[in-house]
This record gives C-alpha cells, sequence and structure tokens, in this order.
C-alpha cells in the first residue's frame, strides 16, 4: 500500500500558495476516486483500496511530522514544495530532498530516519529578488497554475501509473 502526505498549511488563506503543492498532489489523486475526505488526528484521510491519501487538517508546515499519527504501515511519499527546483520541474528520490524544508525536517524526526520517498515539486518561478519565506506563501499567477497542473497530472503517472489525472 502507498501512504502519500501532502504538506502543506490549513485554511483557505493558505489554498493555492507554493508552500501547499504537498496539498495541492494528494487533492489531484484523491478528484478521480468517489472515495471521501475522513478525520483522523491531526490530519484529513483519504483511503482507496491501494493507497492513502493523508492532508492536514490543522497541523501547520512545520509541524508536519504530526501528519503520520496512526497511519498504517507502507510505503511512504512526501510530497512538498522545493524552491530548489524551478516551476513545472519534480523529482521523486528516496531518502534524499532539499537542502531546507521545515515540513520534511519535521517528518524526518517523527520517524526517526529519512528512509521515505519524497515528491519535490518545483515551486521556482522568481523573476525579481524575494526571501523564500515570503515567496512560498504567494498565490500562483493563471499562467503558473497551466504549469503545474501538466506537472501535478505527470507526478500523479510516475507515482499510480494507473491512475487517470484529475
Amino acid at each position: 500500500m502507498k501512504i502519500i502526505v501532502g504538506l502543506g498549511n490549513p485554511g483557505v488563506e493558505y489554498a493555492g500558495t507554493r508552500h501547499n503543492m504537498g496539498v495541492a498532489l494528494v487533492e489531484r489523486l484523491a478528484s478521480s476516486s468517489d472515495y471521501g475526505w475522513r478525520k483522523h488526528y491531526d490530519a484529513l484521510v483519504y483511503k482507496t483500496p491501494d493507497v492513502v491519501l493523508v492532508k492536514t487538517r490543522d497541523v501547520f508546515m512545520n509541524e508536519s511530522g504530526r501528519l503520520l499519527q496512526g497511519l498504517p504501515e507502507g510505503e511512504l511519499y512526501i510530497a512538498h514544495d522545493d524552491l530548489d527546483l524551478k516551476l513545472g520541474e519534480y523529482k521523486i528520490q528516496f531518502g534524499r530532498g532539499p537542502k531546507d524544508h521545515n515540513g520534511v525536517e519535521s517528518v524526518e524526526r517523527a520517524l526517526g530516519t529519512k528512509d521515505f520517498w519524497r515528491v519535490r515539486i518545483g515551486i521556482d518561478n522568481r523573476t525579481t529578488p524575494i526571501d523564500g519565506e515570503s515567496y512560498v506563501l504567494q498565490k500562483f499567477t493563471a499562467e503558473e497554475k497551466g504549469i503545474l497542473d501538466n506537472t501535478l497530472d505527470a507526478i500523479v503517472k510516475a507515482i499510480i501509473p494507473d491512475q487517470k489525472p484529475g
């Protein structure tokens, strides 16, 4: 069974921001199924026979390790935004991730290991100097959303080849 955890921040003010790309991915994966989201500790969980999708209910990015509470055993994927990758790029890597990401570091502390899959979703499309902390909380432009739709569809095909993109 695959367990795919999408990192992000809770609340409507963070929906559509660069920092919520992990949440966007699990929502894309969930969009082509008839199952529904259910409360599970500090998370919302969406179960199908082969996949468990997880996103935050009220946990902020820096506390993402709390999302793992009570999850079943399985092949763990942590999906998150990545400023080390350009917008439209992604990497799926085992045990390797960005140089600095507080959400991923929280997951590593909670698990006591770095041995899990990372779905690194590129968000960097800066054209003017801006610090990363401010940049990740910005919403995407319409043009960027089109690029992201294609990227999310490609990631869905890479993780679950027989699933139709949402």
